[in-house]
């Protein structure tokens, strides 16, 4: 089969950054593996040993198939509206004259690739960006691709499409290839590479099963006539020497896009595009009454009984690439030194804070100061929880409302399910929403690194509505003046001031039990460096009775003024 580069679609996967946007996510060490805090009983501040908290199980799959639907923001429009910023990344070895792989407006390389859920697939355009800072399709195409072989597919099925590099596969620095090309005496074509147009596994007990086994020889056979299988059979190896050649799909392709090898990509993604096909669509049962077998990918999440911590990432950067980053810099129109400057928590920071709150399915999230939403998308996603922001910003919130439809597209397309998700556009001071929820809420986060004390002294009056229990997250400490550090680690549980007296039994701080917690270099968009945070719970219980042991104690010392002067 001649390799499509414009009208036949393909398929590769990676990370990046967003077109006009340079956020990248950070693998920060987790505080919670050093966590420590103390007994909520006790006021001083005391240390001890503490596991992190576990994640309550809960369903992931959704019944919907995943077609995206007409407003969706796929890869290819993001890089056609900036095709001027992009390049060739690809060329023919065999021929130097071929311009098929070059940018053009309409006739463009593209390659497709396949989404876990029944009808879900996106075009990807197979150039590179000019400013390495900004979107590469490529990068993003592989990226997806690594994630759902790695998370929705058993070993065996895995091991079809060969060996998940340890880096990504367009690092070119960490290349190291023992594929060469073919020579005309090329090795025969493999004997074990699964079909899905082959009989005998139409014919086998179950068509689940050979697909879900994936390790007979009569399940899967006679492949060469396959034609984006047979063309790779050159390229055909032993992995042990009584072994049967088998093509290594992931390191082939990842050759094709070390050498640039624009023909080679196209056919090397044609055969893995074609094995991510059988696992969706498995071939009919012979018997017309017997049940058609299921998608695999469907069947994987329907078995996870919590979102893996990688697959809510790419979704967050797939969605935050095509709907965020390529208005990125509209986000930097604010007034300097005032409470309104933008700045972003980084996912695995939200992470951190999702389990050190243990936010969980059925309870009600806040971002108060969602800017274009994504922590509100990540706590719903990665727990089912309810979640509501709320934005002052104009044009933070309206990409807010693009980025939230992306978002639920997306997990439509993975196959997941997210919880309830509301954007509001307003001031949280004057939100008669926010009034109501914050009663009802469990998790309150505002980013307060740089509000103004005015601001600061109206949410603190206004935290004086939430119920026993919930907690506030904020980067500057909001209740009392007290300040204790969380180094190296180390996360100090403290009262906001350590014993109440009279002269701060009033003091709005003295209800919430504070904890102070490290965040790490790459938590936050706006600084390299760390810091911390607090964790402020509602604790009315505690100070009733502590107030009423400063009310026994101020008694007792007024009785024994009064008896030593008789």
């Amino acid at each position: 089969m001649e390799p499509q580069h414009r009208t036949r679609p393909s398929s590769v996967a990676s990370s990046s950054t967003p077109s006009t946007s340079s956020r990248q996510t950070s693998a920060a060490p987790s505080p919670l593996a050093n966590e420590v805090m103390s007994s909520p009983s006790t006021r001083a501040t005391s240390v001890v040993s503490a596991a992190t908290p576990s994640i309550p199980a809960r369903e992931c799959w959704i019944d919907a198939d995943g077609r995206p639907g007409t407003e969706f923001l796929s890869s290819e429009s993001v890089v056609q509206d900036l095709m001027k910023g992009y390049k060739a990344y690809f060329t023919n070895p065999e021929d130097p004259e071929d311009r098929s792989f070059d940018p053009h407006p309409t006739h463009y390389p593209y390659a497709t690739l396949e989404y876990p859920n029944t009808g879900a697939s996106e075009r990807f355009i197979l150039l590179a960006p000019k400013d390495k800072d900004h979107y590469n399709p490529i990068m993003c195409l592989e990226s997806s691709l690594h994630i759902i072989i790695e998370h929705y597919l058993t070993p065996t099925q895995r091991s079809l499409f060969g060996t998940l590099p340890a880096k990504d596969l367009a690092d070119e620095d960490s290349y190291e290839s023992d594929y060469s090309p073919p020579s005309s005496a090329a090795s025969s074509p493999p004997s074990f590479i699964p079909s899905p147009l082959s009989d005998s596994s139409a014919s086998s007990s179950s068509s689940q099963s050979s697909v879900s086994s994936a390790s007979s020889d009569s399940s899967f056979s006679s492949i060469s006539s396959f034609s984006c299988f047979s063309v790779l059979s050159p390229y055909a190896r032993r992995r042990t020497p009584s072994s049967a050649p088998t093509v290594d799909y992931l390191r082939l392709l990842q050759r094709a896009i070390h050498k640039h090898d624009g023909p080679l990509f196209i056919k090397v993604m044609c055969a893995i595009t074609a094995l991510l096909h059988l696992f969706k669509y498995p071939p009919l049962p012979p018997d017309l009454f017997d049940p058609a077998p299921p998608n695999e990918f469907r069947v994987a999440v329907k078995s996870w009984t919590n979102m893996p911590s990688p697959v809510v990432q790419r979704i967050i950067d797939e969605t935050y690439q095509r709907a965020v980053g390529p208005h990125v810099h509209k986000l930097t129109r604010y007034e300097a030194f005032s409470s309104e400057v933008y700045g972003e928590l980084m996912p695995p920071f939200v992470s951190d804070i999702v389990r050190a709150t243990r936010l969980r399915e059925g309870m009600l999230f806040l971002d108060l100061g969602a800017g274009v939403g994504n922590v509100v998308l990540q706590a719903a996603l990665e727990t089912g929880c309810r979640a509501y922001g709320v934005e002052i910003m104009p044009e933070p919130a309206k990409i807010a409302r693009s980025q939230v439809e992306q978002f639920r597209t997306r997990c439509r397309m993975w196959g997941v399910r997210m919880g309830e998700v509301e954007l509001e556009e307003g001031d949280m001071l004057k939100s008669e929403k926010v009034d109501r929820l914050v009663k009802e809420a469990d998790v309150v986060l505002v980013n307060n690194k740089v509000f103004l004390e005015p601001l600061n002294e109206a949410l603190r009056q206004k935290f004086l509505d939430l119920k026993e229990g919930a907690i506030v997250v904020s980067l500057k400490c909001l209740m009392g003046s007290g300040r204790t550090t969380a180094r190296n680690g180390i996360t100090r549980e403290r009262s906001a001031s350590p014993a109440l007296k009279e002269r701060n039994m009033d003091d709005i701080g003295e209800i919430f039990t504070v904890t102070a917690r490290p965040y790490y270099p790459g938590s936050v968009s706006w600084g390299g460096s760390g810091g911390e945070y607090f964790l402020q719970r509602m604790n009315r219980e505690d100070y009733a009775r502590r107030r009423q042991q400063l009310e026994k104690v101020r008694g007792g010392g007024m009785t024994r003024s009064t008896r030593s002067r008789k």
